[in-house]
């Protein structure tokens, strides 16, 4: 079964509050759409297929509603209770989501889903898609959820073409390279991960600039890095204030070479 990465989910009161700060840095963030039946909407930047999604509630009623989709029960808990915002869950993508829901069942996993999603544009074009989550576990890291798109990854790329979605950046050729996530046991959650993703993981290493002892899984499209903190630092400093969680964006092909925290998130910015 392939997997690639989709996107990572940065929860935000007012996503489109991250456009301008973003392009200062010289990142393209686009307006995105709303997420009717949810509640929610949401601002994009995108990377190719990879790409960071903003997302806030529009109509906490609504969302307030919703019990199979995890990712708007999180984000009413997040932003509605604990007024939390930053990276939080990345997706990953797959062409054979019911084939994995009954493989994450038989493999013990409580899921939500396969069900449906839309997102209507500005220009009252319906982008549809299919879901898969995984129940979490209390005070570990979030667990990625799945998405089948309703069109091909060609069919997808040529519409960012076409709409003028890619190649925005400062540096035209910026690319994702990884999320970064910090935990307390990085031995079993990348196990864990590896496991989950078929991927075997690389040999451990340290990065001087998060303080932290890392590892990484090559995911086609954007590597997942997974770091635990060895003092004081950028590591240290998320775990301690939000627990296990998605910290960190690198990108390449930048044109500049930064670590800067922005948005409650940490970036990395390489030429």
């Amino acid at each position: 079964m392939k997997f690639a990465f989709d996107h990572l989910v940065w929860f935000h009161h007012n996503p489109e509050k991250a456009i301008q700060p973003l392009l200062e840095k010289g990142i393209h963030v686009a307006h995105g759409g709303r997420h009717e039946t949810w509640g929610t909407y949401n601002t994009l930047s995108y990377f190719d297929l990879s790409y960071i999604e903003f997302l806030g509630i529009e109509q906490l009623s609504i969302a307030e509603q919703h019990e199979e989709n995890r990712l708007i029960t999180q984000i009413v808990e997040q932003l509605g209770m604990k007024n939390r915002e930053g990276p939080t869950k990345i997706a990953i993508r797959t062409d054979q989501i019911n084939e994995l829901a009954i493989k994450l069942r038989e493999d013990g996993h409580t899921v939500y889903g396969p069900l449906q999603g839309q997102r209507v544009t500005a220009s009252g074009e319906v982008i549809q898609w299919t879901l898969l989550f995984i129940v979490d576990h209390p005070n570990h890291l979030s667990l990625p959820f799945f998405i089948q798109w309703e069109k091909s990854d060609k069919e997808r790329l040529s519409a960012f073409k076409e709409q003028g979605l890619l190649g925005r950046h400062s540096g035209a050729n910026s690319k994702f390279d990884s999320v970064g996530f910090v935990v307390r046991d990085l031995e079993e959650t990348i196990r864990s991960w590896g496991k989950l993703l078929n991927l075997t993981p690389s040999e451990e290493f340290r990065d001087e600039v998060l303080h932290a002892q890392c590892r990484s899984l090559e995911l086609p499209g954007t590597h997942l890095l997974f770091c635990t903190p060895l003092g004081k630092g950028p590591a240290e400093k998320v775990l301690h204030e939000r627990g296990e969680t998605p910290f960190l964006v690198s990108l390449s092909k930048t044109n500049q070479n930064s670590f800067f925290e922005l948005l409650n998130g940490y970036w990395r910015f390489q030429k």
